[in-house]
């Protein structure tokens, strides 16, 4: 019901004739799918946090073959409802507080409407200077809002940056120009170096690469420290293998903890291998200058990454990443055709070189729409406003005997655990996640299995956390008296 009343406002039909649709069609189309996108924020509330479907549902709800004559508009309107809501994990919604937040703002959606209309594909600056000049610049807009050090810049001597796809990308992008450097006879010995707690995207990166990978262990407060990377690659030169690349997380996803930037560079400057800081999810955070502790030593890096898409308002996909010598990005993947050479390429940038596909899109208006529109204050007023939810879910977990941290707040998400097994507290969250009343994931540390709640939506209120928190007890209170 949720949607299903626009199609019944007044809307002129919209039909298309010969598989085409014109701008005065397109016009009204968009006018009810703009309807249709506000009335889904302002109602998700309503809806169940996470779907009940098995999987393959949508076979037995559309045809097995594609529609012979064209369809009208408010056909395929009313079918949202009945085919694709009753799937959808809605990431946004104010009980959602599984996984990190997905980026969500109407400024960034206005943006990809312009990158579609225009429809451009950016793999040369020729082939549209506004798509690669505008995200030249807005790599510099966000470096400076988040106080990066001057050398990334693309008015440094050497630095600068560009978007990749996800953080999974940078990391592969940046590995691989780290290994680009390395002699031939070197190539079966590399080894990459990363935290326990690194991001699986690590692993894959590695394999892909073609190289050796090596987890190393963290300290008490799961950050992985200078000296142990040190042991490590002496070890590792000892026995004939070669250490290159180091990967530094800062939020992880298990529990939000970061390793020692500035002790991890300095081991890597001073041992020849390339240093790469991942900083996904909580990179954004550094908008706000009273937060940028992590932030320490990243002067001495590589490499820089964090997605926008996560905590910044911003669609995915849009992932940022920087370079101290951008050159090592891009000539390390050189490959230049007399079909995408053009009159200005030794004096402009062509962004081909710096990832794994050919063509891009023009994601850059997404961060010039919403840095503008909500102003750096408004990106910073909604990082504060989602650590002090998570501050405030905190603090119910601390004042209960029942329940325990499993380690501080860090950003705006809250490791927790009921006080007793492993098995009790998965069994916890699988009730807790049956409800569809609110959505958490968990992860397991050191033989230790946590449930996590991240701050996710802007839609989130204090009364949205307190409910969450009752729904949390009671199932709690529930499974106890039921095992007892």
């Amino acid at each position: 019901h949720h949607i299903s009343h626009l199609t019944s406002r007044h809307h002129l039909p919209v039909t298309t004739t010969g598989g085409s649709m014109d701008s005065d069609e397109f016009r009204e189309a968009g006018r009810q799918m703009v309807e249709l996108a506000a009335n889904y924020v302002d109602t998700l509330r309503e809806r169940p946090v996470y779907p009940e479907v098995s999987p393959d549902y949508i076979r037995a709800l559309i045809p097995t073959e594609a529609p012979h004559d064209p369809q009208p508009f408010s056909e395929i309107l009313g079918d949202i409802e009945r085919v694709i809501m009753p799937g959808v994990t809605h990431w946004n919604h104010p009980s959602f507080f599984a996984y990190f937040p997905t980026g969500h703002g109407y400024p960034s959606i206005l943006a990809d409407i312009l990158s579609d209309v225009i429809g451009c594909i950016g793999f040369t600056w020729a082939a549209s200077p506004a798509c690669t000049d505008l995200e030249v610049v807005m790599m510099d807009w966000l470096a400076k809002a988040c106080g990066l050090p001057d050398h990334f810049l693309s008015t440094s001597e050497r630095g600068g940056g560009c978007i990749q796809g996800t953080a999974s990308e940078a990391t592969l992008m940046t590995m691989l120009a780290a290994r680009n450097s390395m002699k031939e006879e070197e190539m079966g010995r590399l080894v990459a170096y990363s935290s326990a707690l690194a991001h699986s995207s690590v692993r894959r990166a590695t394999q892909l690469a073609g190289v050796k990978y090596r987890l190393l262990p963290t300290d008490e407060d799961h950050s992985l420290r200078g000296a142990a990377l040190r042991a490590a690659v002496e070890e590792d030169t000892r026995n004939g293998l070669v250490p290159f690349f180091c990967v530094a997380t800062v939020g992880t996803t298990d529990c939000c903890s970061s390793d020692n930037v500035r002790e991890i560079a300095s081991v890597c400057n001073e041992l020849g291998l390339w240093a790469h800081v991942d900083a996904a999810y909580a990179g954004s955070q550094f908008v706000c200058e009273e937060l940028r502790q992590d932030l320490d030593g990243i002067e001495l890096v590589d490499s820089y990454n964090f997605n926008p898409h996560k905590w910044l308002t911003v669609i995915f996909d849009c992932s940022t990443l920087w370079l101290k010598d951008k050159q090592r990005l891009s000539q390390a993947f050189l490959v230049d055709p007399k079909y995408l050479q053009h009159d200005n390429q030794r004096r402009a940038v062509d962004f081909r070189h710096w990832q794994i596909p050919l063509g891009r899109r023009f994601r850059s208006l997404k961060l010039w729409f919403t840095m503008r529109l909500y102003g750096i204050s408004g990106l910073q007023s909604n990082i504060r406003s989602s650590i002090a939810l998570a501050e405030r879910f905190e603090k119910l977990v601390v004042a209960s005997d029942q329940f325990e941290l499993f380690c501080p707040r860090r950003c705006a998400l809250v490791c927790f655990r009921l006080k007793g097994s492993n098995e009790v507290n998965e069994k916890l969250h699988s009730d807790l996640n049956a409800t569809r009343k609110i959505h958490l994931t968990g992860s397991e540390v050191s033989g230790c299995f946590f449930l996590r709640l991240a701050i996710c939506s802007s839609l989130t209120t204090e009364q949205d956390v307190d409910d969450a928190w009752q729904l949390i007890h009671d199932q709690a209170y529930q499974l106890l008296a039921t095992s007892a």
